[in-house]
This record gives C-alpha cells, sequence and structure tokens, in this order.
C-alpha cells in the first residue's frame, strides 16, 4: 500500500473516506463528518472539510487533524507519518475484506435458512411464501427504480 507514501492531505483525507463506508456502502458526506466531528465538541463546518478534501486548504490546525482522525478511528499520526499510512491503509483494507466475507457469510446463512425452513412448508405454504417474496422483490426493484414500467 506504499500508494499513500508521500501522498498530500488531501489524498490521505479523501482515502479515509473512500474505506470507511458505513453500512449502506455509501461515502460519509462532508456534512456527515461536520456535525459528529461539532457534536463532540470541535467545531468544523462541511465547508472547510471540502477544502481540505480538495487541496484547497492544507495546512489544518491539530484540533482539527486529532478530530478528523477519532472520526474515522485512525491515529493522528496518520496525516503525518508515511510508516504509520501504509501500516492504517492495510489494516483497514483487511477489515473491509473482512466485513464483506462475514456479509456474504450472513447473506448465505439467512438464504440456507430461509430454504430449510419453506422444505418443512406444506405445498400451500411454499406457495404462499413464494407469492410474499414475490410482492416484496417487486417492491424493492420499484424502490430501486429498476421497474420504472409496472
Amino acid at each position: 500500500m506504499a500508494e499513500r507514501a508521500g501522498q498530500s492531505l488531501a489524498g490521505k483525507l479523501n482515502h479515509l473516506f473512500a474505506v470507511s463506508a458505513p453500512r449502506a456502502g455509501q461515502e460519509y458526506s462532508n456534512e456527515h463528518v461536520a456535525a459528529a466531528i461539532t457534536a463532540s465538541g470541535v467545531t468544523i463546518s462541511q465547508s472547510y472539510i471540502w477544502q481540505l478534501r480538495k487541496g484547497n486548504k492544507d495546512n489544518p490546525t491539530f484540533k482539527h487533524l486529532q478530530a478528523l482522525a477519532g472520526f474515522f478511528g485512525v491515529p493522528v499520526s496518520y496525516f503525518f507519518d508515511d510508516e504509520v499510512t501504509d501500516r492504517v491503509d492495510r489494516q483497514l483494507a483487511d477489515l473491509k475484506e473482512e466485513r464483506h466475507r462475514l456479509r456474504q457469510l450472513a447473506g448465505s446463512s439467512e438464504a440456507q435458512l430461509m430454504a430449510m425452513r419453506a422444505g418443512e412448508l406444506s405445498p400451500q405454504g411454499r406457495r404462499q411464501v413464494m407469492d410474499l417474496l414475490d410482492v416484496v422483490y417487486r417492491l424493492e426493484q420499484a424502490e430501486r427504480g429498476e421497474n420504472a414500467g409496472g
């Protein structure tokens, strides 16, 4: 992960945003991070975070760096020490991979449990479950905009 070495503050901060996505999978917004940090007692605006991420500002106070590091769960030295940056990035990549693997296992386990339970139902019960699954599937597709025609 040596590509982080020597990288700018903006690059390191953007990397933290990219790899620290909450459960929904989308990056935290600048607004969310600013609100969380401000709620912890350090005043910072979303526009200032945006400027840091764009490289328009590159000399934040130590207090702001501590707050950003705290939000993302990394040591403040992540922003100063390339060895720490590389080590933390490897740990974050490993953690992301492990979370993905666990989500796959959980999804697989849920599907297996559903199949086992369905196998114990009468033919009429299985038809009802399939009808219900079909309704839920169509509703979710419509919510995603994938079923625009009907």
